[in-house]
């Protein structure tokens, strides 16, 4: 196989798009997860995610010609893909929700980007990978923001008492996540398009998953009582919020960089209020507009064009 050329790592307009477009897409979950766990257990939600997805683009690679690699090694890769960017973090944040609030997970959660920038750091020599003050100061006014969105929950941070496990468990899955990002360079170096290894990934997650549905959720009590809106909640999920997203996702990687990749999750809570706003009547609080002001700072202070524009040093 062909490896493909070295990736761009730099934050382009274009990219900065398709980091927004993602947060939309990924922020949408929540509302989709919402309404399918109504009636459908919470193993068994992420299971139809990930299966549904995998079938719609094995379909499509079908339709397109593209044969699905078959070597060993990519295939492990894969299920490694699968495992510590799906089946860990979404375990751990389950079970970390049984302890603490949901608002508190996001902040929790928020802290992936330092994570990817750590790994990153240390498992690679890219010098756009780097461990710069400018990305520190960028990272933690973005968490800032989350937390300030989130609003009357950031009272509950700290490690203390019985919901320490489920701290503990949220900051597990951004660990999980910020290994994961870092391990899907690899992906493209390898001459493999986002939409093969979104494929490869979603396929693995799915037969990690098979079993454990199987044994604990006995799918079949429940799926013949689905209602339309719970399978429809389901599909786009799947279609938009896991395969559509997961190709954007992986390309984002290869262009822009494990780390800027990994600023996803400050914008996926921004991207789920405004969705929130626009669909669900919800209220938009002033806690919410400072939060987001603070994260669009955070993203500003990373992308350093604030900087060259009034002619001041960068941190770090």
């Amino acid at each position: 196989m062909t490896p493909c050329p070295s990736p761009s790592t730099g934050m382009s307009l274009a990219n900065w798009g398709l980091l927004l477009f993602l947060s939309v897409l990924w922020g949408g979950s929540f509302f989709f997860n919402g309404v399918a766990v109504q009636e459908v257990p919470v193993l068994s939600v992420v299971f139809a995610r990930v299966f549904i997805a995998a079938c719609a683009l094995l379909l499509f690679l079908k339709i397109r010609g593209i044969a699905f690699p078959r070597d060993p090694a990519l295939l492990k890769a894969f299920l490694l893909m699968g495992l510590i960017n799906n089946l860990i973090p979404f375990s751990l944040i389950v079970a970390g929700q049984t302890q603490i609030g949901s608002g508190l997970a996001a902040i929790l959660n928020a802290t992936t980007p330092l994570f990817a920038a750590v790994v990153a750091h240390l498992a690679t020599r890219e010098p756009s990978e780097r461990l710069t003050g400018q990305r520190i100061v960028g990272i933690l006014f973005g968490i800032a923001g989350v937390a300030l969105m989130i609003g009357p929950d950031i009272r509950s941070v700290g490690f203390s008492g019985p919901e320490v496990l489920g701290q503990l468990a949220i900051l597990g899955a951004a660990l999980s996540y910020g290994v994961a990002v870092v391990y899907g360079r690899r992906f493209g170096r390898a001459g493999l398009s986002p939409l093969v290894t979104a494929t490869g990934q979603v396929s693995g997650s799915s037969l990690l998953l098979l079993l454990p549905v199987l044994l604990l959720d006995r799918p079949w009590t429940f799926i013949p009582s689905l209602s339309l809106h719970v399978g429809l909640s389901l599909a786009a999920l799947a279609l938009f919020s896991t395969a559509f997203a997961y190709i954007l996702y992986f390309r984002l990687i290869h262009n822009a960089g494990a780390t800027n990749a990994s600023l996803v999750t400050l914008l996926v809570p921004a991207s789920a209020v405004v969705l929130g706003i626009l669909f669900l009547d919800e209220a938009l609080t002033t806690l919410m507009v400072l939060g987001m002001g603070c994260i669009a700072l955070g993203l500003l202070v990373i992308d350093g064009r604030i900087f060259r524009h009034f002619g001041t040093k960068k941190p770090g």
